[in-house]
């Protein structure tokens, strides 16, 4: 038994270092726009079967329990969650939250993920071309592709994704493109690949794109951004829980050390 013991302790460590390098993720992301936590999903592993439940024993009766020894713990996976952030005023033009489901589209490299990653980071500057792009250290464009013109002033976005400005010369605003954002039938099911993007798996299905308020989508706020939806107080709380299981988990191996060695002296008499 002390061996199972000291297997079952070594999974959970194993487990609680996972869920500690899963906390300080999110805690080290806590100011990053658009971020999203994560949480650890744990299960159990296989059980030996001293005894069925039900088994008859000698006298014919049944058992009316069985007798399991559990063989530790594993990380299953981590889940995505994707509520909606506090909405930080910037103030400023090209600046966009979505206010409800959906993800702005980026271009990213061909050979990933058909060449589009997906973001609720909506902070966007204007690259050499005049288009608007990401601010990350990639500048990633905006599908579909969104141009302003040099001499574009008092650039309006609406909540259904118009892009407007005024030009000089002009007395009637210029409608300058739409902006579409895309849902997936399971977000929680998407990779995250880093620079605050994501790309489609097989689990999430593909994207559907369309513009913002329609098809439950939700709609654009301009001039503000999504802030990071990690709550320091809950990973906290959850950082000293981790530890106090990492600790048990270090204790329950210790003792089955001890059984073992204290069977080990009993060869001496």
């Amino acid at each position: 038994m002390a061996i199972l013991a000291l297997h079952s302790g070594a999974t959970g460590l194993s487990a609680q270092n996972t869920a500690l390098d899963v906390i300080a993720n999110n805690l080290a992301n806590a100011n990053t726009d658009g971020f999203k936590a994560s949480r650890t999903i744990f299960q159990d592993l296989l059980y030996i079967q001293r005894a069925q439940p039900g088994a008859e024993n000698a006298r014919g009766d049944q058992r009316p329990i069985g007798l399991s020894i559990g063989l530790g713990v594993k990380v299953a996976g981590t889940q995505l969650d994707f509520r909606t952030g506090a909405a930080n005023a910037t103030g400023r033009e090209l600046d966009l939250m979505i206010d409800g489901r959906g993800f702005f589209q980026v271009q990213i490299d061909d050979d990933i993920a058909g060449g589009f990653g997906y973001t609720r980071a909506g902070i966007f500057s204007l690259n050499s071309d005049n288009q608007l792009v990401m601010v990350t250290d990639q500048g990633r464009i905006l599908e579909p592709t969104i141009t302003i013109p040099p001499e574009a002033t008092q650039i309006s976005i609406s909540a259904d994704g118009i892009v407007s400005a005024q030009v000089v010369g002009q007395i009637e605003p210029e409608q300058l493109g739409q902006i579409e954002i895309a849902s997936f039938v399971n977000p929680a099911g998407l990779q995250q690949i880093g620079e605050n993007l994501f790309v489609p798996t097989a689990a999430s299905g593909d994207a559907s794109i369309g513009e913002p308020l329609s098809d439950g989508r939700g709609r654009l706020l301009q001039g503000f951004v999504e802030s990071s939806n990690v709550d320091p107080v809950i990973e906290l709380i959850n950082l000293i829980r981790t530890q106090r299981a990492f600790e048990l988990n270090s204790q329950s191996i210790q003792a089955a050390d001890e059984v073992l060695q204290k069977l080990g002296n009993l060869r001496r008499f």
